[in-house]
């Protein structure tokens, strides 16, 4: 499996934290559209790096259209000579309408829409066709010379797409390259839901799995005494909390049998008792969604648990010193 690394979106760190991620091994670095703009940082990681691809992890697609998320990707990719990755989510509906103030509706319907109508945008520019595309939400009939990008060399970037449910999950393997599996995700809902629903819709598809990429933030934490550790799992225990509260990603729990703690988390996170939603997460809980342990102990829960079906891997493993080469040759491995 490739190894990544996230990058902060601070542009005045990146430079350093991209060059640092290239020299250690990883194979690629990612951002995250949280408090600042995914895209940019990458403009920095492309000019700072030479090998390792470059992702949105994700951008959050419903505050975009197809032509804008077309021409960005496709700006990067150009620039950094074929290494982007196009990382897409839904996000929420309170954050698209309330805080975007942008459409929202059928999430995996649209998104699919979209997506189709990038590759539709991207075979004009790239191979010619005529631009033609008319979907429910969105249509695309005008593109002139003028508006057509020329270094279009290096071709279509590829188009990983997040899910968590069932839906969104049968998208991604019907129309994109890849899918961002959330940090929400344990090993038996990924084996037992995720795993086969991609499997069937890519066979469905006539789409071969050597083509498709599964990739993982893991929810992992190196700790080396128990201080460390005791601290690094209340942290990740709120992680789980806050995550949990979210009405869309109670399949994760309702698979487990836990389906009565999401309802409860959210009312929780309403009434922004943030630390108090850790206290609901148990040990079974936690063990399930988090790892915690020395850096050759995370690495080796990262095999037991998704080795042999995982093809990307984005985890921590700086505080492993001079070991860290070890354990991420041992991750190629699995």
């Amino acid at each position: 499996m490739k190894i990544d690394a996230t990058v902060r979106n601070a542009l005045h760190t990146v430079p350093d934290e991209v060059r640092a991620a290239e020299a250690a091994g990883h194979d690629g670095v990612a951002t995250a559209e949280l408090a600042n703009d995914p895209f940019l940082a990458l403009v920095l990681a492309a000019e700072h790096t030479e090998r390792v691809e470059l992702a949105t992890a994700i951008a959050v697609a419903f505050a975009r259209n197809p032509m804008t998320l077309a021409i960005q990707a496709h700006d990067l990719n150009a620039y950094s000579k074929g290494r982007f990755i196009l990382g897409l989510g839904s996000q929420i509906k309170p954050h698209i309408t309330k805080r975007f103030s942008m459409p929202w509706s059928a999430p995996a319907a649209r998104m699919k829409e979209m997506i189709e109508a990038i590759r539709a945008i991207w075979a004009c520019w790239y191979d010619g066709e005529r631009l033609d595309f008319h979907g429910e939400h969105y249509t695309h009939t005008l593109m002139t010379p003028m508006f057509t990008p020329e270094n279009t060399e290096f071709g279509a970037p590829k188009i990983h797409l997040a899910a968590v449910g069932p839906l969104m999950t049968r998208t991604a393997a019907e129309v994109a390259d890849g899918i961002l599996l959330h940090a929400f995700t344990t090993a038996e809902y990924f084996r037992d839901v995720t795993v086969p629903t991609v499997t069937k819709t890519l066979e469905e598809n006539g789409r071969a799995r050597g083509d498709f990429e599964f990739s993982l933030p893991v929810m992992a934490a190196t700790a080396m005494n128990d201080a460390e550790l005791e601290k690094a799992r209340f942290k990740l225990k709120k992680r789980i909390s806050f995550y949990g509260s979210t009405p869309a990603y109670k399949v994760v729990f309702d698979h487990h049998g836990w389906g009565d703690l999401q309802p409860e988390l959210n009312l929780m996170s309403k009434a922004g008792k943030w630390d108090e939603m850790a206290g609901l997460i148990t040990d079974d809980v936690f063990d399930a969604f988090a790892i915690v342990g020395t850096p050759a102990q995370v690495t080796d829960q990262i095999i037991a648990r998704f080795g042999g079906e995982l093809d990307r891997v984005n985890v921590d493993l700086s505080a492993a010193g001079e070991q860290m080469p070890e354990l991420m040759a041992k991750l190629r491995a699995a």
